[in-house]
């Protein structure tokens, strides 16, 4: 749930783009539903025996794109064993449709990823992004539009959804500095983040107390904050970014 680019300035014109970029206006609907879009973990930290776990879970969203186009999105945490995934899909009924999966593994309180893919589809035509991760060799295997490229990696690096839930543990067990990498097409790239606080908000789900976090952009034209329960393993309860002056909302409306 990195938060990813929004260049498109209109869904109705998206289609002159999607032979060139069909993620454009799609990345939209995965932002907030992944928190990547959050100091760099050993990838021999010891195990925590008695480390805090997030909870499987199902949650449901409703977000909007530029105060225009408004979508759909159902996150679900699921655990057998010791092998967790985590599975997101949004959608513009009619237009637009992302997909995004992600199969790791918790070793106390350090999640460590296994593969990943995200797909986006536009008026039918899209792309997908894959990811297999080999911490006993320290690479990243990153697969994009046919090209696979392999990526060192001495820290452990995420992807978007498994680096959200590596927020929440840290969260959970008092360990959050803010400072992670996330695995891209063809980089690994330091994300940094920071707690902005706590407050008690209202979303269609209810009201929460919650802690915002801000994703640390490179650039003034880019703003991003989660706010998260601690009464729900720091799940999102609300997201909003501003990329290139294009807005985007999301809002927590069922949790199971």
């Amino acid at each position: 749930m990195s938060f990813l680019s929004m260049h498109n300035k209109s869904l109705p014109n998206a289609s002159n783009n999607t032979k060139r970029s069909p993620s454009k206006f799609l990345s939209a609907l995965i932002t907030g539903i992944s928190i990547s879009t959050i100091g760099a973990l050993s990838m021999t930290a010891p195990t925590l025996a008695s480390a805090k776990t997030v909870q499987p879970s199902t949650a449901n969203y409703s977000f909007t794109v530029e105060d225009k186009y408004k979508g759909t999105a159902t996150r679900t945490l699921n655990k057998s064993g010791n092998t967790w995934k985590y599975n997101v899909k949004a959608r513009v009924a009619g237009v637009a449709s992302a997909s995004q999966n992600s199969t790791f593994t918790l070793n106390g309180n350090n999640v460590i990823p296994t593969q990943a893919s995200t797909t986006y589809k536009l008026l039918g035509l899209g792309r997908t992004h894959k990811l297999n991760f080999n911490p006993n060799s320290k690479k990243v295997t990153s697969n994009y539009k046919g090209k696979t490229t392999t990526l060192s990696m001495p820290q452990q690096a995420f992807d978007d959804l498994s680096l959200e839930v590596q927020i929440r543990q840290d969260l959970l067990n008092g360990k959050f500095t803010g400072n992670y990498y996330m695995a891209k097409k063809d980089k690994i790239e330091k994300t940094p983040f920071k707690k902005s606080g706590s407050t008690k908000i209202t979303v269609p789900a209810g009201t929460f107390d919650t802690v915002r976090v801000d994703r640390i952009h490179d650039d003034n034209d880019r703003s991003t904050s989660f706010w998260l329960a601690p009464s729900l393993d720091y799940l999102p309860i609300k997201v909003s970014q501003i990329n290139d002056g294009k807005k985007m909302d999301l809002e927590l409306t069922k949790v199971n």
